[in-house]
């Protein structure tokens, strides 16, 4: 489409004693006579441009929802549990998760015991998908069950971020259950967790009590599964929570506080809870520091190409 352009009046000079006292106020004059001629400029066919109407906007799309559209689903892991109380903690925690972060989609599955299990949950998306465990330490369950479960389905491109610890985000959330149990200033406290057998669950466990020690100011925090034995797991592995608490009490601390480094309530949670002379903070739950760092995990896997215990298999990105 050719236009009709008719002539420009040339712009008139810009006296010297114009009170311009800078070059970007100069150039902004320019460029106001400049759009005001071209406003005049005519397209042939087309009636001319009324300035009194405007065009209706268009809507745009947020774009935050626009970016949470085009995400993959978050899938989030739990364990499961026989506790009826289990399940409303983990949808709630879910519920947070997706206020932190709206129109993201967000799933559950469950190892075992509850419904969905993640082979259910997995079945019904297509696409891309983010695995995130609701497990708090390294183990068979992160390391062999959820990768598994993702190798088994091909029709998926998965990846499978890291246990939510150990993480500074994690200790935050462990002592605000503490504080809420009456535990402000401790004596000591028993990290109590489930435990496993493999040496990247220990790790994980030690270092996350490192990090709560360090929130409560060096007060001492002592690691303990809910699955060793009464008088202690293999060596390197940390104490049983009867043997951690005989432990803290050879050393005088006779009324420590336990910190349940649990996701949800559950068996072990409730057994460790009633072995603990001094106040017993109730599972992380739905607190805010851990949706946030469900968030983190998610973020983490989407950014990592290559590393972080990943590894592309074609169909499923599992770690091993």
């Amino acid at each position: 489409m050719k236009a009709s352009i008719p002539p420009l009046p040339p712009l008139p000079p810009v006296p010297l004693t114009a009170p311009f006292d800078s070059t970007a106020q100069l150039m902004t004059e320019i460029t106001t006579q400049l759009s005001d001629r071209l406003s005049r400029v005519r397209l042939r066919g087309l009636p001319p441009r009324n300035p009194a109407v405007r065009a209706p906007d268009r809507p745009r799309p947020s774009r935050s929802a626009s970016t949470a559209r085009e995400a993959p689903p978050l899938v989030a892991v739990a364990h499961g549990s026989r506790d009826p109380a289990a399940l409303g903690t983990v949808t709630a925690l879910l519920d947070r998760i997706r206020d932190l972060r709206p129109g993201l989609t967000v799933r559950l599955g469950h190892i075992e015991l509850n419904a969905p299990l993640l082979p259910d949950t997995l079945a019904e998306l297509s696409g891309t998908a983010v695995a995130v465990p609701l497990l708090l330490a390294r183990g068979q369950h992160a390391g062999h069950d959820i990768p598994a479960a993702l190798a088994g389905a091909p029709h998926l491109t998965a990846r499978l971020a890291r246990p939510l610890g150990p993480h500074p985000l994690l200790a935050e959330a462990l002592h605000a259950r503490l504080e809420e149990a009456g535990a402000r200033r401790p004596c000591a406290v028993v990290l109590a967790a489930a435990g496993s057998r493999a040496p990247e669950s220990a790790a994980d466990t030690a270092r996350t009590a490192r990090l709560l020690s360090e929130r409560l100011g060096g007060v001492p925090v002592l690691p303990a599964y809910a699955t060793a034995p009464p008088e202690g797991g293999p060596a390197g592995t940390p104490l049983s929570v009867p043997a951690a608490l005989r432990a803290l009490a050879a050393r005088g601390h006779h009324r420590p506080a336990l910190a349940s480094c649990f996701t949800a309530p559950g068996r072990f949670a409730a057994q460790c809870a009633a072995a603990a002379p001094g106040p017993a903070a109730a599972p992380l739950g739905d607190h805010p520091a851990l949706a946030r760092l469900v968030l983190h995990r998610y973020d983490q896997a989407l950014a990592a190409r290559s590393g972080c215990g990943q590894d592309s298999t074609g169909a499923a990105t599992v770690a091993v």
